[in-house]
């Protein structure tokens, strides 16, 4: 299992920390080599589906996942959201909290990525990189 977690603390709003980090479009932008295939229509809710493609020349890969868990920050409330990766060559899910601290808020993105054809001797690898670039676009995600 390849789990990695990602913590920052930001002097932003829960409220704007999370609209930030769940913008689909706007994770997509901040990954390599990486867009927004689709997303249902309609508001963020458990049963929504997203496809991230990852191309490289001709050789692409979808990641479609699902969104099992949808809680916004709700004033002292944490916020709370889970993805589950449905596609064949990436697996693995996606947990997002995102808590009020102070006037700022702290993200915490905990991922477990699993790479299909990558043997488990790799796993950390995968985590290490997995770190370094979901880091950076968190970074993105969440610089003022």
């Amino acid at each position: 299992m390849t789990v990695f977690r990602l913590t920052r603390a930001v002097p932003l709003p829960a409220a704007e920390s999370w609209r930030r980090v769940t913008d689909w479009r706007a994770h997509a932008d901040g990954m390599p080599l990486t867009s927004l295939a689709s997303v249902t229509a309609g508001p963020v809710r458990p049963g929504t589906v997203l496809t991230v493609r990852s191309a490289l020349g001709p050789f692409r890969v979808d990641d479609p996942m699902e969104v099992v868990r949808w809680e916004p920050p709700d004033g002292a409330a944490a916020g709370r959201c889970r993805l589950e990766k449905r596609g064949q060559a990436v697996t693995g899910w996606a947990e997002i909290e995102v808590r009020a601290a102070g006037a700022g808020s702290v993200v915490v993105w905990t991922e477990d990525l699993r790479i299909g054809p990558l043997p488990r001797l790799l796993d950390p690898l995968t985590a290490r990189v997995g770190r370094r670039v979901f880091g950076r676009a968190l970074d993105g995600l969440l610089r003022d």
